[in-house]
């Protein structure tokens, strides 16, 4: 099946008219409103609705112009429009109509720069140990030729789609619907390499006879570090996004007693994708060595701070600490190092970058900062990718 992608961006183009935001002005040549010729006879993207057709969202409609040829179908249902074509052939189509605010809101962190977290009710067992839960088809279904998707609208859609095995190692995944909620096209490219998916010019021509490129393997261990409200916990979650499965490690409190930080787990808790499941622990070596999923560690500031307390280590409030105390935590990072070193998992972590403040004017505060930005260092040397993140832009850290 020939498949020409005449238009890739949402219901208003990009740049979109009379619209005065960064990306707009920055975006050129620009790209057209999605619009996709199937087999050079059927047109995804137009401006008709398809009659009866079922609603995205209580509010996204799926549109397909004209009559359909003969022996194709067309399947309205939760992931999009699916239409099947003479031969057997499969596509998806979940393209958002809407033109979207050029901004999307910015993920929640915790007062203390570290996102706020709590177990699911799924708590980290497998989906097999979970014995499905909602979303679930049970055997894997078969795979789709090409799936259109807006991927800046929910990334995770896509990590949904491979886990139920609609999206297989043949299939197409072609972006569409893009906008203004992406900065630039550079960013676009960017994150969609992180996710798996092809971004092509208006007017490209695909063949899904043929095999699609294979994805730029991903590093196997990320750290991101960042001050407070940098973006780190944000950028993270994208980093995995459409992951099949992925493990949500969370280190701090679970919010009981403080009704404020309640409500900010929940609200943590709720945006992730239901497919995620959540491990409360302090055993990150553990997990580093038997985890079998990606890992997402949210993150080590709350680690070092549960791990002091469980080593009773803090200073005594003279100046003094326990010198087993110290002993014990240092035994402890020594130990989440050599796991980080050898886990054969993927593996993103989030951590406080602790060294562009003030000295501390507590022991307690100037030991949990200096601890922290040893474990930093040792854990970027052993990292192929290290970022900085400050105000939602990211900053390479080359070795």
């Amino acid at each position: 099946m020939k498949v020409l992608i005449s238009g890739t961006a949402g219901a208003s183009g990009w740049p979109a008219p009379d619209c005065g935001c960064a990306s707009c002005a920055r975006v050129t040549p620009g790209r057209r409103p999605t619009s996709v010729v199937l087999d050079g006879s059927l047109t995804l993207g137009g401006s008709l609705p398809l009659d009866g057709s079922a609603a995205l969202d209580g509010a996204v409609r799926l549109p397909l112009s004209g009559p359909l040829p003969p022996g194709c179908r067309a399947s309205p249902g939760p992931d999009g429009l699916t239409v099947t074509i003479p031969g057997g052939q499969r596509v998806l189509y979940a393209a958002s109509s809407p033109s979207s605010p050029p901004v999307p809101p910015p993920h929640g962190e915790s007062p203390h720069g570290e996102s706020p977290h709590g177990e699911s009710p799924h708590g980290g067992a497998s989906r097999e140990e979970r014995g499905g839960q909602e979303g679930d088809t049970g055997d894997a279904e078969e795979a789709l030729n090409l799936v259109l998707l807006d991927v800046l609208d929910r990334p995770e859609r896509l990590g949904d789609l491979r886990r139920r095995g609609l999206v297989g190692e043949r299939t197409h995944v072609v972006a569409v619907g893009v906008d203004h909620r992406v900065p630039t096209e550079a960013e676009l490219i960017r994150r969609t390499a992180l996710w798996g998916v092809r971004v092509v010019p208006d007017g490209t021509v695909v063949d899904t006879s043929e095999p699609p490129p294979a994805p730029v393997p991903p590093p196997r261990r990320t750290l991101l570090l960042g001050g407070s409200r940098s973006g780190k916990s944000a950028e993270a979650e994208l980093r995995l996004a459409a992951e099949p499965e992925v493990l949500y490690v969370a280190t701090g409190p679970s919010g009981d007693g403080d009704p404020e930080w309640l409500r900010r787990v929940r609200a943590h808790r709720d945006r992730r994708p239901a497919h995620w499941g959540t491990a409360e622990t302090t055993d990150l070596a553990g997990l580093l060595r038997s985890a079998d999923t990606p890992l997402l560690i949210d993150g080590l500031g709350t680690w070092v701070a549960a791990v002091f307390d469980e080593c009773d280590a803090w200073p005594d409030g003279t100046g003094g600490n326990s010198g087993d105390g110290a002993d014990a935590v240092a035994a402890r990072c020594d130990d989440l190092v050599a796991a980080w070193r050898q886990t054969r998992a993927r593996v993103v972590a989030v951590s406080d970058e602790v060294g562009l403040g003030v000295v501390p004017g507590t022991a307690s505060g100037r030991m949990f900062r200096d601890t922290l930005g040893r474990l930093n260092q040792r854990l970027a040397l052993e990292s192929e990718d290290v970022t900085l993140v400050v105000a939602g832009r990211l900053l390479p850290l080359p070795i």
